[in-house]
C-alpha cells in the first residue's frame, strides 16, 4: 500500500469528473426529451459522436460540450458538475484505491493537498510494507482506529489525537496497525511545503 501522495492527485480527480459527464449528457437529453437525432441536428454534432459521449466512448471536450449546454439552455457548469462560482463548499468524490477510500478535501492545482482516508476493519496488516519515496512533505493526523507508520528503518504507531509529519523522500509506507478500521486526514505539500500550525489566536 502507498500513500496517497504516490500517484493520487488533481489527475485522478479530472478522470473521475471527466468519467461523470457521459451520463450526466443523457440524464439531461432523456429529462428533456429529445432524441440524439435532434440533439445532433441542434448542435451540429454527429449521433454516433454524442452517443460516444454519452456512453464514455469519447473524452469530452469544450467544443462539444458547448453547443451541448447551448442547446440545453444550461450553463456549462452543470454538464461538468462543477461547484457554483461562490459556492466555498467542496464536493468531495471519493477515490477508491488499494483497499482504501480518500475523500479530497482540496481542489486547488498544485500546492497543499488535503485527504480524509478511510480504511475498513477486517484486513490483515501488511508484514513487509513495500515503502516508497517522492517529491514532498506529508502530515497526518488520526481521527479513529491505529495508524502504523514506517519511515526508513523506523516504525510507530500513531493513536487517535495524534499526528505525524515527515519528508516524503525518506522511504516510507503507512496502513492500518491492526485489523481494525483506521480513519486519518492527510495533507501533502507537492513541492515540499510544511504545514503550519498555530498553537493559539495571534496576540494571546
Amino acid at each position: 500500500m502507498t500513500a496517497p501522495s504516490a500517484g493520487d492527485g488533481p489527475e485522478d480527480d479530472l478522470d473521475l469528473v471527466l468519467a461523470e459527464v457521459g451520463p450526466r449528457l443523457r440524464a439531461l437529453r432523456r429529462k428533456r426529451g429529445a432524441t440524439l437525432a435532434a440533439l445532433s441536428e441542434a448542435t451540429g454534432i454527429s449521433v454516433s459522436t454524442l452517443s460516444r459521449l454519452e456512453s464514455g466512448g469519447r473524452r469530452p471536450s469544450l467544443e462539444l460540450l458547448l453547443p451541448i449546454a447551448r442547446a440545453h439552455g444550461v450553463p456549462l457548469d452543470e454538464l461538468v458538475g462543477a461547484p457554483q462560482v461562490g459556492d466555498p463548499r467542496v464536493r468531495a468524490k471519493p477515490i477508491r484505491r488499494h483497499g482504501r477510500t480518500m475523500y479530497p478535501l482540496t481542489h486547488r492545482p498544485g500546492g497543499l493537498m488535503a485527504y480524509k482516508i478511510v480504511i475498513e476493519g477486517g484486513r490483515e496488516p501488511c508484514e513487509e510494507p513495500d515503502q516508497r519515496t517522492h517529491e514532498g512533505y506529508e502530515w497526518l493526523y488520526v481521527l479513529s482506529g491505529r495508524l502504523r507508520v514506517r519511515l526508513g528503518p523506523h516504525e510507530f504507531v500513531v493513536r487517535p489525537g495524534e499526528a505525524a509529519e515527515f519528508d516524503t523522500r525518506v522511504p516510507h509506507w503507512f496502513g492500518p496497525a491492526d485489523s481494525g478500521p483506521v480513519e486519518f486526514l492527510s495533507l501533502f505539500g507537492p513541492q515540499g511545503e510544511r504545514m503550519h500550525v498555530r498553537a493559539r489566536p495571534r496576540g494571546a
